[in-house]
């Protein structure tokens, strides 16, 4: 397993939202081929190292998603604020004096701040009312429209969230953007990692789709171009363990990987859920469960595929999900890529068909 703080930061410190996958795509290219036998892309930018079986036909694919949630530029007013449009999910209440970076189409990055009022100015009223997203601006410090045009800020470019990758004050709790879903990729590259000197007798295909934040778009993509017969999507789901959180779930950090048994998108596979469940067991891995009415991962668009591909999502569980910081447990991460590598070494033909009838 390579340095965990080093390859998580790696990724998340590089800026991507969904369509602008590109300069992950190629950290993850260059992460994957080492332990590839074959790399495999699809036409929209996921991308996936392949391990071949010693023996056995059958393919698991194991996907993270490249995209992070961010913002696109659409409008530059005359005294050079700009309006955006949110890509991906956010809660209007974690946006305001947060610091964004907008990233022009030759690679400049330039640091804005999405402006909030002084409280001196707020009238009672308006002291209660959360700010509708579409009466934000980003302010990058320029003078005029012409300013920030000459800068090369220009509608359609990519804006992400601001914040340096540290660790708290237990070595083990990280903070940092975009682990939703660099996490993933992470676990993607450590799996391969984790199996180059070991014999495996199922194909396994690890990457990350793209656009997984604005509805599971590369998900499909990916499906159609790899044809998996089970698929492990790697994502992070809610941790419940920070004030006011505890009524609506069990799983915390530090207590190991989860499994989505239900969300929005998709019912974990029962065939697929009850092999990780012995493999757990087996290999004495702590191992928690979710279920989540709304939301999902990319095991929603992957399991309708072709012919039904089996799916579950294994996660992490992350504190404040979709916001500029998070937090994850790092054993809960490492704890992960060893519960994916195991039920992999634990697959073959046979027990993969029977997983599924």
């Amino acid at each position: 397993m390579k340095d965990t703080k080093t390859l998580l930061k790696q990724l998340t410190d590089i800026d991507g939202i969904a369509g602008h996958e590109y300069d992950v795509k190629h950290t993850m290219k260059a992460l994957l081929e080492p332990n590839s036998d074959e790399m495999i892309y699809d036409n929209l930018g996921g991308v996936f190292g392949k391990k071949k079986a010693q023996s056995g036909s059958k393919t698991i694919m194991i996907a993270g998603h490249l995209d992070e949630i961010g913002f696109m530029v659409t409008k530059i007013d005359e005294n050079g604020y700009l309006k955006f449009t949110p890509v991906g999910g956010w809660w209007n209440q974690v946006m305001l004096s947060q610091k964004v970076t907008v990233i022009t189409e030759e690679g400049r990055k330039i640091r804005g701040i999405i402006g909030s009022k002084p409280p001196h100015v707020l009238g009672a009223e308006e002291r209660k009312k959360p700010v509708d997203i579409k009466q934000m601006f980003i302010d990058v410090g320029a003078k005029d429209k012409a300013e920030a045009e000459a800068a090369g800020i220009e509608i359609g470019n990519m804006v992400t969230p601001y914040s340096e990758f540290e660790t708290l004050l237990n070595d083990n709790y990280m903070t940092a953007k975009a682990f939703d879903n660099r996490f993933g990729c992470a676990l993607a590259v450590d799996v391969l990692d984790e199996l180059k000197n070991e014999s495996v007798n199922v194909n396994v295909v690890a990457g990350a789709n793209v656009q997984e934040e604005v509805g599971l778009r590369g998900a499909k993509v990916a499906a159609h171009k790899i044809k998996p017969d089970l698929a492990i999507a790697v994502d992070v789901c809610i941790a419940y363990d920070s004030p006011g959180m505890e009524k609506d779930g069990d799983v915390k950090l530090g207590q190991g990987p989860a499994v989505i048994a239900l969300d929005g998108s998709n019912i974990g596979h029962v065939g697929l859920v009850r092999h990780v469940k012995k493999v757990a067991k087996k290999h004495n891995l702590a191992l928690q469960f979710d279920t989540m009415p709304g939301g999902g991962t990319d095991a929603g668009n992957i399991h309708t595929s072709l012919d039904g591909i089996p799916s579950i999502c294994i996660s992490v569980p992350l504190r404040y999900m979709h916001s500029n910081v998070s937090v994850l447990h790092q054993e809960d991460y490492q704890k992960a890529v060893r519960l994916v590598t195991e039920v992999i070494k634990d697959l073959d033909d046979e027990t993969v068909e029977n997983m599924i009838w």
